[in-house]
C-alpha cells in the first residue's frame, strides 16, 4: 500500500470551503483513479494551521500515473482556496503494523 500526504494552507476567508470542494469536486475524481483506496482529510483545530489530506493507494504505480495525468487538475481546483500550492509527499505504508486496516480495505 502507498500513501500521499498533502499539506494545504487555506486562505483565511476560504478555510470553511476546503472540505466542501474536496467532497464535491476532488473526491469524485479520485474515485475514478485506478488503485485509489481512500482519503483521510485531517482538519486542523487551530485556525491558521495547514490541512493534511492522506490518500491511500494500492501501489506506487497508481500514484505515479495519477500525478502525471490528473494531479494538476486537482491543484487547479484548489488554487483559489489556498495561500500556496499544495505540497505532496509520498510514503510507503508499513502494513504489517496495521493488518486490520488493510483487511478492511480489501473487503
Amino acid at each position: 500500500m502507498f500513501a500521499r500526504i498533502l499539506e494545504m494552507t487555506p486562505k483565511p476567508d476560504k478555510r470553511d470551503d476546503i472540505a466542501k470542494v474536496v467532497k464535491a469536486e476532488v473526491l469524485p475524481i479520485l474515485k475514478m483513479q485506478a488503485g485509489f483506496l481512500e482519503i483521510l482529510p485531517l482538519i486542523p483545530e487551530l485556525p491558521n494551521d495547514r490541512y493534511l489530506v492522506i490518500s491511500l493507494w494500492a501501489e506506487r504505480r497508481y500514484v505515479e500515473k495519477y500525478e502525471r495525468e490528473t494531479f494538476l487538475k486537482i491543484q487547479d481546483l484548489m488554487r483559489p482556496y489556498l495561500v500556496v500550492p499544495i505540497v505532496a509527499r509520498p510514503y510507503t505504508v508499513e502494513t504489517s503494523l496495521c493488518e486490520h486496516f488493510v483487511h478492511a480495505l480489501a473487503v
